[in-house]
């Protein structure tokens, strides 16, 4: 089936941008549990009586089950029961802007919103997943619940290339009132979704506090171009009304299970209604993985890490006219560095750091600005030593951005 492809903004454009899926329900080795909302913990039982009860740990399909069986009337009923689930996210960031005039640097403090949704907990921390862009380049994270209480957040995880994130709440920060009141949102099936099936959108519109809009699904398997030159494909397209700040948010059915997580919108002269979203079945095992990351605030400019080189992203252009891996083109690594010592060379395309895709160099820079100087982590590289492209996972050292500084 062919592909419509369009040139879209993404609904962070203006005031910020959000994201927010639920994701399968089962225990991890490492203690993440993705929780359905309103079982009871130390139950099997997984039908709507139970539900009312607290979270319980869940197969996927055991949850599908169960949240299909529910029955809502109206949007109002579906809107009321998701509501605790969706989270407003407030991104605190320092934007760097460069005065022709004196030609000079200028930094100052901006803030954008969006939102997320609940999607499970560990035994220290609330997980809530959201769009990378909604988080991206924060200094500070704010989740605020339903009942307007608000909490600092902290990296979990990060997906730049799907546009997908996770970041925790420290559980002990959360009052009880709150953790009464809030719940892990229902996940429903992304890829039993039907073409004029009606949908309902949840999120922190233009940064106002949690909206509900509706319209039905306009088309699937979407692929859209983004104005810095990414795309994104296998969307859902919606009608339903995405505003600056309902990114993150939830697309619901009329079930009210989370099918997609809005991201973007189209936005030109002559445009309406032309939404998208990730579809909650492409998202679910990105945010499993991203689920079991370390949690990462920035690290003060005294630890601040360093790897060494320069390089620019691989475009769409090349990657198709010249079969060449997406991902940041090495075009210098400078001597006695992390990069140098660890093997990277010119002409290297650096395509994950530390398990975390990345497609340009202000990626590769945001994802150094959660690590110390001293710190040890992969990176895959496709080298080309003989022409031909092939993958490598090399291990880096990271150095003291301060000691490069100073030399």
């Amino acid at each position: 089936m062919m592909k419509k492809t369009l040139a879209v903004l993404l609904g962070v454009v203006t005031i910020g941008a959000a994201v927010g899926t639920i994701t399968e329900l089962k225990s991890y080795a490492d203690g993440v549990k993705l929780q359905i909302a309103g079982q009871e913990t130390e139950t099997e039982d997984t039908s709507a009586e139970a539900a009312k009860k607290g979270f319980s740990t869940v197969s996927t399909a055991e949850l599908v089950e169960a949240s299909s069986s529910l029955s809502y009337s109206g949007v109002a009923d579906i809107a009321e029961a998701a509501m605790p689930s969706i989270v407003a996210i407030t991104n605190k960031s320092v934007q760097e802007v460069r005065s022709y005039f004196r030609g000079q640097t200028f930094q100052y403090e901006s803030e954008s919103c969006g939102s997320g949704i609940i999607i499970g907990e560990n035994e220290t921390e609330l997980l809530v997943c959201t769009n990378n862009h909604v988080v991206e380049d924060a200094n500070e994270l704010t989740v605020s619940f339903i009942d307007e209480n608000s909490c600092e957040a902290q990296i979990k995880g990060t997906d730049p290339a799907n546009d997908l994130a996770v970041i925790a709440v420290k559980l002990e920060d959360i009052d009880k009132d709150t953790l009464d009141q809030i719940k892990i949102a229902q996940v429903g099936d992304s890829d039993e979704m039907r073409v004029g099936e009606q949908v309902v959108a949840i999120g922190n519109a233009l940064g106002y506090g949690q909206s509900v809009t509706t319209g039905i699904v306009s088309a699937k398997d979407r692929t859209i171009d983004m104005s810095d030159g990414s795309s994104y494909e296998e969307l859902i397209q919606t009608d339903a009304a995405i505003n600056p700040g309902n990114s993150g948010g939830a697309l619901l059915n009329m079930n009210g299970e989370v099918i997609g997580i809005n991201s973007a919108k189209a936005s030109s002269a002559g445009v309406e209604g032309m939404g998208y979203a990730i579809p909650v079945s492409k998202a679910l095992p990105i945010l499993e993985n991203l689920m079991t990351k370390e949690t990462r605030s920035q690290v003060d400019d005294s630890e601040a890490a360093y790897l060494g080189i320069n390089g620019e992203g691989v475009t769409s252009e090349v990657i198709q006219l010249y079969n060449v891996p997406a991902g940041v083109y090495v075009t210098a690594v400078g001597e006695d560095t992390p990069a140098e010592d660890a093997g990277l060379q010119r002409g290297d395309i650096i395509t994950a750091f530390d398990d975390v895709a990345v497609t340009n160099m202000q990626e590769l820079a945001n994802r150094l600005k959660y690590y110390k100087g001293g710190e040890t982590v992969e990176m895959t590289i496709q080298t080309a030593p003989n022409g031909a492209y092939e993958e490598k996972t090399i291990k880096v050292t990271l150095g003291l951005k301060s000691d490069y500084q100073r030399q």
